[in-house]
């Protein structure tokens, strides 16, 4: 199966692979493997940039294939001996292994070259897949390919200089943009294998409900249908084709087992956490002392937030491709959590790890879905093969699908949650004390992560944005209730970021109203022993002209401009909203102001795409969505009652990138938690209210 996002795709012309991580063909292709799924955030081009540089290769060789499931050899270096794509890592935990992998390819082909010439290594240039000598001899990586793969292969081979670089920091056309604009980029929906039956999966209208009964007769004489199988989380229908499939989905007659469903809403849920806001939850961190500090304050300020669960949403549904023979089974999606999903599917289908085959595919986004510790759909595919082997059916490639209300109805969440904070200034507008108080589901209760990522009894990816919080505050605590509630949880682009830093960034500006202080001078002011945040905030608040006069509205219209500032993944960003409100509380966002300190911009393209992205995807949140539940069911199915960001509404954007030497930091995610606080603090300005619920609605 060969096409751009494959997994492995024709063989390399015979050449040489010094590591894992790059083949040279004797055609002088570069093909290098990438670890980290590609699903729009720009790995098939950052990590190839980094191989390119360090080997000289013209960007014209590089081709990109993603690497197969092999934790051995494809760990997330960060993750330890775990393989996947998360956490904004891609590009930070593989900056100095592809580097070196491609240092250490350009060592061998000189190696060779030196000997076939008679020369001294340190005599030879490489520049635009061209290796030669000043006496004019020259050769091709595919020349040398040859000899080149009898070379030792160098270890800690020594890499460029910032100030030599070519490709690092520079414009370079991605690698997948040409496959995905003419079609032939091969995401999941487009595997074709011969034999190929589709599943559509009838799941339980309310979380934790279990399959009491089906009626399998009532469907099977339907056009196309093949089989009626149950898979852990529902029935699946099996057909020779979609529409099939899913009209036979739609018809089938299943008796739900009523005693195990959610049956809260929406409304209780949110009721339970303010009654758990009114206690102390369990320390997520203290300095000095908050509340005597707030107790004695010259002027006290509370505030509580309200935040819905969140879908996420991503423009291709939940889907998955596997194939079991008796001592292999093969899996083709767009596979973002290697390791986990090899594992959940060798244990459904009584196999080895080893024994399972993952190619990974394109991904039309995840935003944190395909990353899921409970390989829930993935374990769902495999289910259906396995059932249709356990009647003899083998060798069956099955595709399931997942409908958008699939998707939008049968999990997973962005968990909801209530804060609230109080804090206290002093007779000069000084923050004296700061009590943060959050409740909400922990996401990585009861998986794997639990014991690395929980510390007594504080879910990391809920208090991060608010036990790290950079301003100087003497008294300071953050404390955290993880209720069981029932729905499926999981992390959403940017995390526990995505709520810590509205509360705190719109806080923080309330504080600064209250105390007659510029709100980026007091940020400024109380971020002396953070120079990355204040690099970034600096240059976001100069390219907004924050000095000057914003232009008035037109008559009857209020303008205001806000700014917000946050740490993601080692990313700090800083954001600056103008907004325009209408008499009747409408409102727009005009233009917004990004500045971001991610290190070295190996692609600053990609950065300032992956900002603009980041930008429309939080306001979708900041402005229209929310998962809501009534009765245990969730109330959303489509794009028609869980609304995204329209073009129409998507703002003049303009990215600036602080320039820096430090080692890259992740650009995926930061760019999502800062604009709805931006806003928030745009919309105050121009109508002095303060809003704590999202979405924000009118004003």
């Amino acid at each position: 199966m060969a096409a751009p996002g494959r997994t492995q795709g024709a063989p390399v012309p015979a050449g040489f692979a010094p590591n894992a991580f790059l083949k040279i063909g004797a055609d002088s292709s570069v093909t290098v493997v990438v670890k980290h799924l590609e699903m729009g955030q720009g790995t098939y081009t950052g990590l190839p940039t980094l191989i390119a540089e360090e080997l000289d290769a013209a960007w014209s060789q590089v081709k990109v294939e993603g690497a197969p499931a092999d934790s051995k050899r494809y760990n997330n270096l960060f993750w330890g001996p775990a393989q996947g794509t998360g956490g904004s890592t891609a590009m930070a935990n593989s900056f100095d292994q592809y580097r070196q992998a491609g240092a250490a390819a350009r060592a061998m082909l000189i190696g060779a070259a030196a000997q076939a010439w008679n020369v001294s290594a340190a005599s030879i240039q490489v520049k635009n897949g061209v290796v030669f000598h000043g006496s004019g001899k020259k050769a091709s990586f595919g020349d040398l390919a040859e000899a080149a793969a009898r070379q030792p292969v160098p270890v800690n081979v020594k890499v460029k200089d910032t100030a030599d670089f070519v490709y690092i920091g520079k414009h370079v056309p991605r690698t997948d943009s040409k496959a995905k604009a003419n079609g032939t980029a091969l995401f999941t929906q487009d595997v074709k294998l011969p034999g190929l039956l589709t599943a559509v999966v009838a799941h339980p209208p309310r979380f934790g409900q279990k399959v009491k009964s089906f009626d399998s007769a009532s469907v099977q004489g339907l056009p196309g249908v093949r089989y009626v199988v149950e898979v852990p989380n529902g029935v699946a229908v099996v057909a020779t084709n979609f529409w099939s499939a899913k009209k036979a989905r739609d018809a089938l007659k299943v008796e739900w087992d009523e005693s195990t469903g959610l049956k809260l809403s929406s409304a209780d849920i949110m009721a339970e956490f303010k009654r758990l806001a009114a206690t102390p939850g369990k320390s997520a961190k203290s300095e000095g002392d908050a509340d005597k500090a707030i107790a004695g304050a010259a002027r006290t300020f509370e505030a509580a937030f309200e935040f819905p669960f969140l879908a996420h949403a991503a423009m291709e549904p939940m889907n998955c491709v596997v194939r079991l023979d008796a001592e292999r089974c093969e899996v083709w999606n767009g596979e973002q959590f290697q390791t986990a999903d090899q594992a959940a599917v060798a244990k459904v289908v009584g196999m080895k790890p080893e024994q399972v085959t993952i190619n990974m595919l394109f991904a039309g986004g995840s935003f944190g879905r395909r990353a899921n510790p409970a390989s829930d759909f993935v374990i769902e595919a495999a289910a259906i093969a396995h059932a249709l082997a356990t009647v003899g059916q083998h060798g069956i490639p099955v595709k399931l699908v997942w409908t958008r209300e699939d998707d939008m109805k049968a999990g997973y969440y962005r968990p909801a949650y209530y804060h609230t904070l109080k804090a206290g200034l002093d007779a000069s507008g000084n923050i004296v004390g700061w009590q943060h108080r959050i409740v909400g589901q922990s996401i990585v209760d009861g998986t794997p992560f639990e014991a690395m990522m929980v510390k007594d009894g504080i879910d990391a990816t809920s208090v991060e944005g608010a036990n790290n919080l950079p301003y100087a505050i003497p008294n300071l605590s953050v404390d955290l209730h993880s209720p069981k509630v029932g729905v499926p949880v999981l992390w959403w682009r940017s995390v526990g970021s995505t709520h810590t830093a509205y509360s705190t960034e719109t806080f923080i500006d309330e504080l600064a109203v209250a105390a007659g202080k510029d709100p980026v001078a007091f940020r400024k002011a109380l971020l002396a022993k953070h120079p990355r945040h204040l690099a970034a905030l600096e240059l976001a608040a100069d390219k907004a002209g924050w000095d000057k006069p914003l232009a008035p509205g037109k008559p009857g219209e209020k303008r205001g401009r806000g700014v917000a500032v946050h740490e993601s993944f080692n990313t700090m960003v800083a954001q600056i909203a103008e907004v325009t409100v209408e008499r009747n509380g409408k409102f727009r966002v005009d233009r917004v102001v990004c500045a971001v300190h991610c290190g070295i911009a190996v692609n600053p393209d990609v950065v300032r795409a992956q900002m603009e992205g980041g930008i429309g995807f939080g306001l979708s949140a900041a402005l229209h969505s929310a998962i809501t539940l009534k009765d245990g069911r969730i109330e959303q199915s489509n794009f028609h009652d869980y609304p995204v960001l329209r073009i129409n509404e998507m703002p003049s954007v303009d990215v600036y990138i602080v320039p820096s030497t430090d080692k890259p930091s992740g650009v995926g995610e930061p760019g999502v938690p800062v604009i709805a606080p931006a806003v928030a603090n745009a919309l105050a300005a121009a109508t002095g209210k303060r809003l704590r619920t999202l979405p924000l609605g009118n004003v």
